[in-house]
């Protein structure tokens, strides 16, 4: 299986711009820049989509071993905070951090942080990533 997204990038980094797609048309010619990942321009980043889907990923794959130890969710809500800094040679992802709350009626409370904790490295994304991913599981 492979999925597909493309950019298009036209000028300098500063001042330059450029547009990224999906495969699936979920998003098409969304403008991103250097002022909307490094500063304070609305508008989406490199960094902001590895979030989205790492916490998809993440969600999927906690969904799939909650079923395996017998739980059903309600709902699981994650979040994928990435963290980019300077470091020598340029700058890197260095950490990300999900935050999950699992809404799970008659959950054993263990098994779940068991579940969770788990799955931290173990989703696609997570694998393809190079970097801490620290973790904040909670029932709700």
């Amino acid at each position: 299986m492979e999925r597909t997204g493309s950019a298009v990038w036209k000028g300098g980094i500063k001042e330059g711009g450029g547009t990224v797609s999906t495969e699936s048309g979920v998003l098409t010619d969304v403008p991103y820049s250097f002022a909307k990942r490094f500063g304070d321009d609305k508008g989406t980043n490199p960094e902001e989509l590895i979030g989205a889907a790492h916490a998809a990923c993440y969600s999927m794959a906690l969904s799939g071993a909650l079923g395996a130890a017998g739980m059903t969710a309600d709902a699981i809500d994650t979040s994928a905070a990435v963290t980019v800094e300077k470091v020598e040679g340029g700058f890197e992802i260095t950490s990300v951090h999900l935050t999950v709350r699992a809404t799970i009626p008659g959950a054993d409370p263990a098994a779940f942080k068991s579940a969770a904790e788990n799955v931290r490295g173990t989703c696609p994304v997570s694998k393809v990533l190079n970097a801490t991913i620290t973790l904040d599981a909670q029932l709700a």
